[in-house]
């Protein structure tokens, strides 16, 4: 157990995809000696990089699954998760970054901020995640690093401060410019192992003079004994330490480093930054909330003690070489291997069997874990985002988990591979909050549905490999919506006699289009017109008729009901009286709200070179697509369109053969938006032929 808290950190390293995060980390491993020797990212020699310890991302040459490792740098513990870059594996940046202290955002120096960059960094913004910066791939042609940190600025609205400039770049990338100590690094040896230091070249003074200047402006405003200290002259590197410090922690200084991890240039002096200004545990103020007297839910700030009450957060799941592996934070308190603890949620006592520090997919074992570390459970049943505690009835805020918008229909070709598939499934939804599935009750298809094609893609490799299970796909169905447009008065009586007591209940109000795209009841009985206990069966009965809409039997967005009036029989009324005159209302009335049908848009963002910007322009038009905006930097051309999810499947490769394979996209979901008029016809003639089949 480590008993200096304030020597962890718990750092994520998360970039847009093909930024260099896995490499970096592979960088950080062999430095910190945790491994002999380093391989790389697609795995040329066989090996691939270790943290990409499944085989699929060797192969691909992709992250697809968060990896956890711990390492120790210059007397600090550190505990690092590499992230995914592809927006189809979102869901683990965002688990990663709910339990981490701090984040390196990784940034290429030709491409700078790209679209995923933006949506990791609104990630880090969503859980106040202190961050520092890092320019990778300064020796590639067109590097930029000092272009990349006015892109911080611009796009991501950073207050970016560069520590380091560039010796050289490109093919003559040497060394880093240390503005602090005003100093000239460069990385010697056969893997760059040997830190070097040095005057600053001649040719460079002049610049670094001027980056220094403007470096300790902009950190002054974090220190007041540094402001002094400028207007004395004498400075110290000390002082720049602290004010720096203060402004990551109060994230509101994002300090840029810059090298290349390929060529093994700037990581000992990244993995120093980590130390110095990334926070401990200590520095974070996390909280719970706690059930007290009267059921009450009461908010508290976590401790880091080891002497108090146990909280820890089972932040992902996943199946490794030892079974069923939870990655776990001990917020504080202590974990001890063959305690009892419980699950919150569940109230259900598990005990501690094995618990391990995790290196990528390796394992070693520990017998307890402390407050602020990140350490690994086998064998304990529980659900991604659970919280775990001595017996006190306390728990951690869940994480924000996208909804999915890609589904695929999966059929097993024999009874053998449905078991197996079956098995499948089970563990994947446990592990992945964003992959689902369901059956669907008109063609009893099994259907999955993800962040995206890669996303579903992956799954269904895995379940060939991992499980052995022939499964065949259909075409992947869209999940559409519908809702109505305007409000419509509804007056409804339900009567029921089958001999002995009956069925009465009689609403009157209206329903129409909701706020947000969410279901909103009120109700406005008075004078006891509806007795108050049958509000909720009212309430339900709306409620249950959501799911599928009568304009084209796809579940509805955004619908209002405000409840006016009504009636009741003292022997006849019953909840489901009610709820049965509230489902019927909806189908009488519901039509006449002229209901639309709504298609989910995109937010499809692809870059490229300049010169294929009227390709690109191109395919997005033949899709139905609105172009929003289009930045153009450096002969790289950025264009952000909002397209219909109907029309990006096989976009890709469409996308590849009209740019010669040199512009690449990322999506997400955007909106829901009205479905022109030839969509919504053939949307409501499915529905049709459905209903008149009886399915």
């Amino acid at each position: 157990m480590i008993e200096e808290l304030n020597k962890i950190r718990n750092i994520g390293i998360s970039a847009h995809i093909d930024s260099g995060k896995t490499t970096l980390t592979e960088r950080i491993l062999f430095y910190t000696g945790r491994i002999r020797a380093i391989h790389e990212v697609k795995g040329k020699d066989g090996v691939g990089a270790t943290m990409d310890s499944m085989e699929l991302e060797r192969e691909r040459g992709i992250t697809i699954q968060s990896a956890a490792t711990y390492t120790v740098w210059k007397g600090y513990h550190v505990n690092v998760i590499d992230t995914p870059g592809h927006v189809d594996f979102t869901i683990e940046v965002e688990r990663a970054l709910k339990v981490l202290d701090g984040a390196v955002l990784v940034l290429c120096a030709v491409a700078g901020v790209q679209s995923q960059s933006i949506t990791v960094d609104r990630q880090m913004k969503r859980y106040s995640v202190p961050r520092i910066a890092f320019v990778n791939k300064c020796d590639r042609s067109g590097a930029n690093p000092a272009r990349v940190a006015e892109q911080l600025r611009d796009k991501l609205k950073h207050n970016a401060v560069m520590l380091q400039i560039p010796i050289g770049l490109e093919d003559k990338l040497e060394g880093v410019v240390d503005l602090v100590r005003m100093k000239a690094i460069r990385f010697e040896g056969e893997s760059g192992e040997t830190v070097a230091e040095a005057d600053i070249p001649g040719p460079l003074l002049v610049e670094a003079e001027a980056r220094r200047e403007a470096m300790l402006d902009a950190v002054s405003m974090f220190s007041d004994d540094l402001m002094e200290a400028i207007l004395e002259g004498n400075v110290t590197e000390e002082l720049i330490h602290q004010a720096v410090r203060a402004g990551v922690l109060a994230n509101e200084l994002t300090p840029v480093f810059m090298g290349s991890a390929y060529k093994n240039k700037g990581v000992q002096l990244l993995l120093d930054a980590v130390m110095r200004y990334m926070p401990s545990p200590t520095d974070i103020q996390n909280t719970a909330l706690e059930v007290v007297a009267g059921g009450e839910e009461e908010e508290f700030v976590l401790s880091n003690a080891p002497g108090d009450a146990l909280v820890a957060n089972a932040f992902k799941l996943e199946e490794g070489l030892y079974g069923q592996l939870t990655y776990v934070r001990v917020y504080q308190g202590v974990l001890k291997k063959g305690v009892d603890i419980y699950n919150s949620r569940t109230g259900k006592k598990v005990k501690v069997g094995r618990l391990g520090r995790m290196h990528a997919d390796q394992m070693e074992e520990i017998e307890q874990a402390g407050a602020g570390d990140i350490i690994a459970l086998f064998g304990v049943d529980c659900a991604s985002g659970d919280t775990f505690t001595s017996g006190e009835r306390i728990s951690l805020s869940s994480m924000h988990v996208p909804e999915p918008v890609v589904s695929l229909a999966i059929t097993p070709e024999d009874n053998k591979a449905a078991d197996r598939m079956s098995k499948a499934l089970h563990r994947f939804t446990r592990e992945d909050p964003t992959f689902r599935t369901a059956v669907d009750d008109e063609t009893g298809d099994t259907i999955i549905s993800g962040m995206g094609e890669l996303h579903l893609e992956v799954y269904i490799e895995r379940i060939k490999r991992e499980f052995n299970a022939s499964v065949a796909t259909g075409m992947p169905q869209v999940k559409y919506r519908e809702t109505m447009t305007r409000p419509v008065a509804f007056n409804y009586t339900h009567k029921k006699q089958t001999g002995g007591s009956g069925q009465y209940a009689k609403v009157q109000g209206t329903m129409g289009p909701g706020e947000k795209g969410e279901f909103f009841f009120e109700s406005k009985v008075v004078g006891g017109r509806i007795p108050t206990e049958y509000i909720g069966a009212c309430r339900k009965g709306f409620e249950m008729s959501l799911p599928e809409g009568r304009y084209i039997g796809h579940p509805i967005q955004g619908f209002a009901v405000t409840l006016e009036d009504g009636a009741f029989h003292n022997v006849d009324s019953s909840d489901m009286a009610f709820q049965t005159a509230c489902r019927a209302a909806f189908r009488e009335f519901y039509l006449q709200g002229k209901p639309v049908a709504l298609e989910p848009l995109m937010l499809v963002s692809i870059e490229g070179p300049s010169e294929f910007q009227g390709e690109i322009i191109k395919t997005l038009m033949q899709r139905r697509g609105v172009i929003v905006g289009t930045t153009e930097d450096d002969g790289f051309i950025r264009v952000d369109s909002n397209v219909p999810l109907a029309e990006m499947f096989g976009y890709a490769s469409v996308l590849r053969s009209a740019t010669q394979g040199k512009a690449e996209f990322t999506m997400e979901f955007a909106r829901y938006a009205p479905a022109p008029t030839e969509v919504a016809e053939e949307l409501v003639k499915d529905y049709q032929e459905r209903r008149a089949q009886g399915k």
